[in-house]
């Protein structure tokens, strides 16, 4: 099973709110943000790979994103908020670095934070 097919899981519809294990959140965010990483480290060649790891970055924030605006989400209202936000700056990002306009870091950043504050380590190193 690959990441999206995960996260499509753990955010189905059917589900009113955050309802999957942290820890699951955390490895699909490692597993993404490690081919994130990988693709960056060595591009042009790997050009193919940091879009496709794009791709998915994207969905799984898109995932996120309607899971934290719905209204039966247990979060707090301004963890919400953030949340969406930072889905909202990733799609931006995501789209400047497929135009060759800006780097993959500050995504792999977000998403490492996102791992460290799922963790509950609160700011990634």
């Amino acid at each position: 099973m690959n990441v999206i097919e995960q996260a499509r899981q753990a955010y189905s519809p059917a589900q009113t709110h955050l309802r999957t294990d942290r820890s699951t959140e955390a490895q699909l965010f490692a597993q993404i943000n490690a081919r994130l990483r990988s693709a960056a480290s060595d591009l042009p060649r790997t050009h193919s790979a940091l879009v496709g790891a794009l791709h998915d970055n994207r969905q799984f924030w898109t995932l996120l994103a309607v899971d934290v605006a719905d209204k039966g989400n247990t979060l707090p209202p301004e963890l919400r908020a953030q949340i969406f936000y930072l889905a909202e700056f990733t799609f931006a990002h995501t789209s400047r670095v497929l135009q060759g306009q800006a780097t993959p870091d500050a995504l792999i950043e977000i998403n490492r934070a996102m791992i460290a504050g799922l963790n509950g380590e609160g700011t990634a190193s």
